[in-house]
């Protein structure tokens, strides 16, 4: 580029054949000694930034342009033997790219807690994608990049993925109420999510083109309870779907033979008057019950669904039925009317008080090391 020449003017220009550096700085290497009357050729797809003297002088749009500094060709090498012919009239010159950068990665690397209307505390896992692109060149150079002789997207991508996901737990757990209502509004929280996010980017001088999200993924166990409750809705009678599956489940026992199927088979066959009574005597028995006997129930204090009363764990979300009462500290299971804990020795009714962060003074959990706001440790 002919950046430190003695008496050759310069003629500046830059092309990104990566296609992932957000800016680059001639000369390559430290600073120059660029003379007055070089040449800067800016392309449209970019921006040109002249640091004189330490500051930043001018932002330079699309085209030829001429720039001024007080370093003469030769007569400034001249000047300059005090500091050893080194001009301390130091000039260097940033190409901005202001081009979009897509198909940058955003994800959850461990799963996020979301606390569901219908299913309680679940972790889930999300993953998009996003485009950024410098709308302020200036304020880029100095938050980010600094003197820095080149800055790509692999340099500020983790940190921008770390803010999306921040952003992303709050604002889910502000406007999606269920699981059940996410099919469909992906759209609608991804546009929201940008919304929120432009000042964050805003502060580095980037603007965040657009969101997407690809997935938005609960655990295992989950998408299982997910597919039970489809698998219901679509049941409209329970008492014949079950009669109809223990006829499916003779028949093959019949096809089957052998011991195994013969006992089956027999189990079955003495299953079969209760089963099938209700329908000779005008009545059905209850949904799931295959005696004839009155079902006897309560309500699962977790989720209020009806369960048995007898029932040690509820069906539907999976609540310990015994538990009446907790120690707030340690979790131990206490009697109820208990005064202190009997493995920790706390009054049962104290409730552990809130962590605040001192860095930004956040509340957090009860007994949080780390802050889930700035992620500084919270010194006890």
């Amino acid at each position: 580029m002919g950046v430190n020449n003695i008496i050759l003017l310069e003629a500046l220009e830059w092309f990104d054949e990566t296609g992932r550096e957000l800016l680059h700085r001639l000369p390559e290497e430290g600073s120059g000694e660029i003379k007055f009357g070089a040449q800067l050729t800016v392309r449209e797809s970019q921006a040109g930034v002249l640091f004189y003297k330490g500051k930043a002088c001018d932002a330079y749009g699309p085209g030829r342009h001429t720039l001024k500094t007080g370093n003469i060709p030769i007569l400034t090498k001249i000047l300059s033997v005090p500091w050893g012919m080194i001009s301390p009239l130091r000039a260097e010159v940033f190409f901005v790219n202001l081009k979009v950068f897509p198909d940058l990665k955003w994800g959850t690397r461990d799963p996020v807690a979301f606390r569901d209307a219908e299913l309680g505390l679940v972790r889930l896992r999300a993953h998009g994608v996003f485009n950024i692109r410098v709308v302020q060149p200036v304020l880029m150079i100095n938050t980010l990049a600094g003197t820095m002789g080149k800055y790509t997207t692999e340099q500020v991508e983790d940190y921008l993925r770390q803010v999306i996901v921040s952003r992303f737990n709050d604002y889910l757990g502000e406007q999606l109420n269920s699981l059940f209502d996410l099919p469909g509004s992906f759209d609608a929280i991804a546009v929201g999510l940008q919304q929120r996010l432009a000042l964050d980017f805003a502060r580095f001088g980037l603007a965040l083109d657009a969101l997407y999200i690809t997935s938005i993924t609960p655990p295992a166990e989950v998408q299982q309870a997910i597919d039970d409750r489809s698998r219901l809705s679509v049941i409209k009678d329970m008492d014949n779907f079950v009669r109809m599956k223990a006829a499916m489940a003779m028949e093959k026992a019949a096809a089957s033979g052998g011991e195994a199927g013969a006992g089956l088979g027999l189990g079955l066959g003495m299953m079969m008057p209760a089963m099938f009574s209700g329908l000779f005597s005008g009545t059905q028995p209850a949904a799931g019950m295959v005696t004839g006997k009155p079902a006897v129930e309560t309500r699962c204090q977790e989720c209020d669904h009806a369960i048995p009363v007898d029932a040690r764990f509820c069906p539907y979300c999976g609540h310990q039925q015994l538990i009446q009462q907790q120690c707030g500290h340690c979790g131990e299971n206490l009697p109820p009317g208990a005064a202190f804990c009997s493995r920790c020795g706390l009054p049962s009714e104290e409730r552990p008080r809130e962590m605040i962060c001192p860095h930004c003074h956040t509340s957090n959990l009860p007994g949080a090391v780390f802050c889930n706001q700035c992620g500084e440790k919270i010194n006890a």
